[in-house]
C-alpha cells in the first residue's frame, strides 16, 4: 500500500467509527486493543467519544428510563445518529464529552 495516506479517512475508518457508537462501550474497548485501529486519527477521535459516552449512557439511561417510564431509551437513538454522522465521514461534537476527551488527550 504505497499510496496510503495516514490523514485520509477510508471507508473502513468510517465503518469502524460508526460501529464504535452503535456497540459502545464494548467495541471501543476492542479498538483500543487493536494497534492498526487505535492509531487512525478518525477512528481514535470517534472511539474515545463513543467509549466515554457509552459509559455515561450505561449509568444515565436506566435511571432516566425508570423516572420517565421507559423514555430514557430515546437517548440511544441519539447514539445511532452520531453513528450515522461518523459513517458519512463527519466528526461529531458532543457538547461536554468532546471537550473532556480532547483535554485528556484521548482524541
Amino acid at each position: 500500500m504505497s499510496d496510503y495516506n495516514p490523514g485520509e479517512v477510508t471507508s473502513d475508518d468510517k465503518l469502524m467509527a460508526a460501529l464504535a457508537y452503535v456497540f459502545s462501550p464494548i467495541v471501543p474497548v476492542i479498538f483500543l486493543l487493536m494497534e492498526d485501529k487505535k492509531n487512525r486519527p478518525f477512528i481514535k477521535a470517534h472511539n474515545a467519544q463513543a467509549l466515554a459516552i457509552g459509559i455515561v449512557m450505561i449509568i444515565v439511561v436506566p435511571i432516566l428510563a425508570a423516572v420517565t417510564f421507559g423514555c430514557g431509551g430515546i437517548l440511544w437513538l441519539i447514539m445511532l445518529y452520531w453513528a450515522y454522522k461518523a459513517y458519512k465521514g463527519e466528526y461529531v461534537n458532543i457538547p461536554v464529552v468532546t471537550d473532556f476527551v480532547k483535554k485528556q488527550g484521548w482524541a
